[in-house]
């Protein structure tokens, strides 16, 4: 669960750097409106901002979809662990029966040799 959290706490610093400049567009949106800056320098500034929310957007789709995989991951190992143990009791389950039919075929060998034996002695 470490490496999941450690994408977790990326995705999260990520958010906040989106929520950031998504601080500065809104404060270059009030300049500009106030007409301390240009239409065109504003412009340049909130494609540069644009783009790095793009990016920091895209960065945090592939960590999500990194956590989704690891997710399934640790699903598949605990499933495979899960059939090698049922497939070691049924192993086990086959020994307890085979052992328990071996049992009384033995006793009644023991049997059938004891009655020959005596069938021989009456003979």
């Amino acid at each position: 669960m470490g490496f999941i959290d450690r994408l977790e706490r990326n995705i999260a610093k990520l958010e906040k750097k989106i929520e950031k400049e998504e601080m500065k567009i809104a404060q270059l949106e009030a300049k500009s409106e106030s007409k301390k800056i240009t239409k065109a320098e504003f412009i340049v500034k909130k494609r540069h901002h644009d783009e790095q929310i793009h990016a920091w957007s895209s960065r945090i789709r592939v960590l999500k979809g990194g956590i989704v995989r690891e997710k399934e991951h640790i699903e598949e190992k605990a499933e495979e662990k899960e059939k090698k143990k049922e497939e070691k009791e049924k192993k086990k389950e086959k020994k307890e029966k085979k052992e328990k039919e071996e049992e009384p075929e033995e006793e009644s060998e023991e049997e059938t040799e004891e009655e020959s034996e005596e069938n021989q002695d009456s003979a």
